[in-house]
């Protein structure tokens, strides 16, 4: 590293931005080692003090990791390097199963819904200052209490990662490990790594993280543990009963840890929800209304202990402020409606991704989803697995993208298969691939 960038600046600000600028245009490589904070100040001729400061925002920009007596090294995967930049080009006349997105012809219609918030507020617009749709926040305490939720606070925000942000923002600082799923969802292991965390994988089954693992993670020092209740992106576990009580004996076990429970799962998952919350004092559950009413309407509900949702509602009046009211009231008329009949959606979906686990298992190749949209492919080499099916005429996601410690993988969205697709699927799948023998995801 020190033969092909050194490190220069005369504050905090221009050292950092000169490193941050180093990583995007590759002089400093994932991985790569920067000096000891006195080397480093001996080389910028600064105070060590500055020289500390410069790596203090390094972290907070999740540029940066402190990895114990290995020192100060560029992140594996930087903060400005998205994961879904991990990527493929999909050739005209390919299926694309990478995308992740539920199918159209499954999402309710919204005219009628977006016509009733318009008659609403017609007379009324809604104004600064103005509260949360107090008929939603009913319709989503009564949904959530009859899933086993504890009767707690209500917020709503503009999805799962707006959410998530707010809470993991105000409750933690950079530098704090976070234990996550692994593999698990990209665009959460892209916002730990922004925010300056650090994070502490949790490898996980068909019923959720591993309960040993949480325990690992939290005797570790984890201040915070994100767990997802059902349809698990990418590989669709869904925490069961059994799998519910082991994980809230461990996080019993650390009281002051945050719990971040997502339930992105609601209305188009028909597995009954098995709840963590208040197994610590501090939690919240996010609901997003995205895969069963549609992505665009950026919209989820959120529950939790008083002071979270507290510091989650003040940080939002500092940025947007308030989720559209017409969008809150689109959104109640949809659930007062009954507009998506969550049995014959997750039917459908069922039918396609339970078909394609089963004709994968046919022809030897091990796969995993037993909820939500996305089948998950054990592969011994991801990038031959990729090529092999886009000769074939079949775009998967690389399972890079999701993972942090755990092998290769493949990641396919059932959402644009039709049932005469999966045979001759699984057929190019089985030829792509080499199926290793694994009964967990890593």
């Amino acid at each position: 590293m020190l033969e092909t960038y050194r490190v220069t600046g005369g504050t905090a600000n221009e050292i950092a931005a000169g490193v941050e600028a180093a990583v995007s245009d590759g002089r400093l490589a994932p991985g790569a080692p920067l000096p000891p904070v006195r080397e480093l100040a001996t080389q910028a001729q600064v105070s060590p003090n500055t020289a500390a400061a410069a790596y203090r925002l390094l972290r907070e920009r999740g540029i940066v990791e402190t990895a114990g007596r290995r020192g100060t090294r560029i992140r594996p995967r930087p903060a400005s390097t998205a994961r879904e930049d991990i990527r493929i080009e999909v050739p005209p006349g390919v299926r694309d199963l990478s995308k992740g997105n539920p199918d159209p012809t499954l999402l309710p219609p919204l005219h009628e819904a977006l016509a009733a918030a318009a008659r609403a507020h017609q007379d009324r617009p809604a104004m600064y200052g103005t509260g949360d749709d107090e008929e939603l926040l009913a319709l989503a305490g009564a949904r959530l209490r009859g899933d086993g939720v504890p009767a707690a606070p209500l917020a709503i925000s503009s999805g799962t990662l707006d959410a998530v942000e707010r809470v993991l923002n105000t409750c933690l600082r950079p530098g704090d490990a976070v234990a996550v799923e692994d593999p698990g969802w990209s665009a959460l292991l892209d916002l730990v790594a922004a925010l300056g965390l650090r994070p502490v994988p949790m490898r996980l089954d068909d019923d959720g993280p591993l309960p040993e693992e949480l325990g690992k993670a939290l005797r570790g020092g984890a201040r915070a543990a994100v767990i997802t209740a059902r349809a698990q992106n990418p590989t669709g576990a869904a925490v069961t009963a059994a799998r519910a009580a082991a994980l809230r004996a461990e996080l019993a076990a650390h009281p002051g840890v945050l719990l971040v429970e997502d339930d992105h799962g609601d209305g188009f998952v028909d597995v009954p929800l098995h709840p963590l919350a208040g197994a610590t004092a501090r939690w919240i559950l996010v609901r997003s209304t995205a895969k069963a009413f549609g992505p665009d309407l950026r919209l989820a509900l959120i529950t939790g202990d008083p002071v979270t949702l507290d510091r989650l509602r003040g940080r939002q009046r500092l940025a947007a402020g308030w989720v559209s009211h017409l969008l809150q009231t689109a959104v109640a008329h949809l659930w007062r409606t009954r507009a998506v009949d969550t049995a014959a959606v997750a039917a459908s979906y069922a039918e396609r991704r339970d078909g394609l686990v089963a004709a994968l298992a046919a022809r030897g190749v091990a796969a995993h989803g037993r909820t939500g949209l996305n089948v998950w492919v054990p592969v011994p080499d991801e990038a031959a697995a990729i090529t092999g099916l886009l000769a074939r005429g079949w775009a998967a996601a690389p399972g890079a993208r999701n993972r942090v410690a755990t092998p290769p993988a493949l990641r396919l969205t059932v959402s644009p298969l039709r049932p005469e697709d999966i045979a001759p699927l699984a057929d190019d799948v089985a030829a792509a691939v080499h199926p290793p023998s694994r009964g967990r995801y890593g």
